[in-house]
């Protein structure tokens, strides 16, 4: 494993288990078996590393979730967008890539929403507001009948319901003594995008519409 590499891994670890802005790079370089000179070279800064490290597990999954999209939107032509399509674009490639390699983006992910309101907002921008903002814009093309903000909320819900399938998968397994299996990616696929569909398409409860008002 190359030096850049063996940094991004300890980095990660690091950020992971004790949070991001209370890892040094000193930690780090403790970590990952190398000088403090090797970060500079590499990254300059501590806030370059952190980009990288959250560049690294998330680019995959972002140009994998647009190129689903994208062929979504190709098929589609210019009519409404078939829900289940959007849905899945999204979906799949955060758990393949869970279910695979990227086995450390969970606890990444959740350290990332833990850490102060500043700092995550810089990494939305740079990492998650392009893809965020192609989604929402397709959502709306498959579900026109929903307001802006009630989609929103649905869509707030649905992304935590992902969140906590990748985060919470063994209590799953041990509330279910093992019947139900997380890892089993089609499976888990179908039970969630499920309940999201199920979810975003219901219809606006007349007590939450009247709320809007």
């Amino acid at each position: 494993m190359n030096t850049k590499d063996r940094i991004l891994d300890a980095a990660e670890r690091l950020f992971a288990r004790d949070g991001i802005e209370a890892t040094s790079l000193r930690t780090i370089t403790t970590e990952a078996g190398v000088n403090l000179a090797a970060v500079n070279y590499h990254f300059q800064t501590k806030e370059a590393l952190i980009h990288a490290v959250v560049a690294r597990r998330l680019r995959p999954v972002n140009e994998r979730r647009v190129a689903m999209l994208d062929e979504c939107e190709r098929k589609a032509g210019g009519g409404p967008l078939p829900l289940h399509e959007v849905v899945d674009a999204f979906v799949r490639p955060v758990l393949e890539i869970h279910a695979g390699r990227g086995k450390e983006i969970t606890p990444l992910m959740g350290r990332l929403y833990s850490e102060p309101g500043e700092f995550i907002q810089k990494v939305f921008k740079d990492h998650l507001e392009p893809v965020a903002l192609r989604f929402i814009s397709a959502f709306r093309r498959a579900l026109p009948e929903l307001p802006k903000a009630e989609l929103l909320w649905r869509l707030h819900f649905c992304f935590g319901a992902v969140a906590h399938t990748l985060g919470a998968g063994k209590l799953l397994r041990l509330l279910s003594e093992g019947e139900c299996d997380p890892s089993d990616v089609e499976v888990t696929l179908g039970h969630l995008e499920a309940f999201m569909i199920a979810g975003l398409s219901a219809p606006i409860p007349a007590e939450v519409e009247h709320a809007s008002r």
